[in-house]
């Protein structure tokens, strides 16, 4: 195995970051606005890694050639290096993610031999392994939606899939299915997070090296949406097959979870969830991974199909809403990103005293279009889980933009909150448990390393 440029630097001047979806869209954004802020702050002997996944060898290569020429104007001001790697997952295929997380855990990673590197700006990287991962984003994941008329927007309920092999269907056969959306924007990513938790723990108690006081706890950041409330989840349709708001749901529920995960009525579903499964009782890591909360805002991306006309008309719309006085509309994918590359970037003390892990950060923007991140209004649970004093709430920033008809939060809407995160999270872990499961199986009658 060959050596890395970060074995010649402490752990502290390194950074891991793995965007998944980051071939476009928001996703390509994070990888660049990471790329900048860090490149921007770090000292000239930082070295930060980023892990764009897609869902083949082809988006792959696209996505490093253009996050490379997007480093190039870094070339002649700092000599920092950012070395984007490859991995191919594709979240409704519960093989691949295995395959995905194995890979990053245990197998080692090299550059595309097929990039041009004419100016030998970045380093030829040959079975290099990943020690371990400081955040992961979650961004990928469908709509689940097409324009229509007249309400612009809708979906169709009861899209399915196989996550074994990945066949879509509706409803029917013999084999499991989940679904489809609900596959994509949360379990997919559910499972990937668990699995990849080996790089995202910490060392165990006994471990007295420098790293185990040095290296903060690895970072899951959950990419939602603005747009969920409570009416838009039913925990008894957790899947999501049964709305015509596939995308709003799987959305909620990623409230539900990132915003309930320090409770104590989640706590005994979390730590099952976030303890690698190797783990002895004896080697408990010291530090298991933090869950935050981001959403990008109002972005104009593909995960809404328009044709040329509408996108036109839509963008024109998004602007003026922005110029009316709405904090919430980005617009592109580079601002829509502010949120989650903060959330990566941000000093772990900060966020502890914070309180991070029970707010929702959002991508804001000005006026201008300058951005800044914004605590975000959750229904049922306030801005930080907690009931507050309306009138002196008004005075402040976060009061701006405040969907119209929210509601207070209130001692009963919090516990009822808490109490449907922490039946979510059980839920999840279930459903984790029992679709791991049938992986071995599958896996096993194909002959492959579980």
């Amino acid at each position: 195995m060959a050596s890395a440029p970060w074995d010649r630097v402490p752990s502290e001047n390194t950074l891991f970051v793995l965007v998944t979806g980051g071939n476009s869209g928001i996703g390509f954004g994070i990888c660049q606005r990471v790329i900048d802020e860090y490149l921007t702050t770090r000292s000239l002997s930082s070295h930060i890694v980023v892990i764009p996944t897609t869902r083949s060898a082809k988006k792959s290569r696209e996505t490093i050639s253009l996050l490379r020429q997007h480093v190039r104007k870094f070339a002649t001001t700092s000599p920092s290096s950012t070395l984007p790697r490859r991995v191919q997952v594709d979240l409704c295929n519960l093989p691949s993610i295995r395959r995905a997380a194995n890979q990053l855990i245990s197998g080692t990673l090299s550059t595309p031999s097929d990039l041009p590197n004419e100016d030998n700006a970045f380093e030829t990287l040959v079975d290099v392994r990943i020690p371990r991962l400081d955040s992961v984003i979650f961004n990928a994941g469908i709509g689940g939606c097409a324009t229509t008329w007249p309400e612009f927007k809708g979906a169709l309920a009861g899209h399915v899939i196989d996550p074994i092999t990945g066949k879509k269907g509706v409803g029917s056969g013999d084999v499991p299915q989940m679904g489809e959306v609900f596959c994509a924007n949360v379990f997919g990513h559910y499972v990937f997070a668990h699995r990849l938790a080996p790089l995202l723990s910490r060392p165990a108690a006994n471990d007295t090296s420098e790293n185990a006081a040095i290296l903060p706890p690895g970072r899951i950041i959950w990419e939602t949406s603005i747009e969920p409330d409570g009416s838009h989840f039913s925990p008894s349709d957790i899947q999501a097959t049964k709305t015509k708001a596939a995308y709003e749901s799987t959305k909620r529920l990623t409230d539900l979870l990132a915003l309930t995960s320090t409770l104590p009525g989640s706590r005994p579903y979390v730590e099952s969830y976030l303890t690698p499964d190797s783990t002895k009782s004896s080697e408990k890591p010291a530090q298991l991974p933090k869950i935050y909360l981001v959403h990008p805002g109002v972005v104009q991306t593909t995960l809404f199909p328009l044709n040329a006309f509408m996108y036109f008309w839509y963008m024109v719309v998004l602007y003026l809403t922005r110029w009316l006085g709405s904090p919430w509309h980005p617009i592109t994918a580079y601002k829509g990103a502010c949120a989650p590359a903060w959330l990566a970037l941000q000093q772990q003390e900060w966020l502890d005293s914070a309180g991070a892990e029970r707010i929702k950060w959002g991508s804001s923007t000005d006026f201008w279009g300058e951005c800044r991140v914004k605590k975000t209004e959750v229904d049922g649970w306030g801005w930080e889980g907690k009931v507050e004093d309306i009138k002196a709430l008004r005075q402040e920033e976060r009061w701006k933009g405040r969907k119209p008809g929210a509601k207070d939060a209130t001692e009963e809407s919090l516990a009822e909150f808490k109490a449907l995160g922490a039946e979510c999270w059980k839920r999840m872990e279930e459903l984790r448990k029992e679709w791991e499961e049938r992986v071995d199986e599958y896996l096993a009658k194909q002959g492959e390393k579980a």
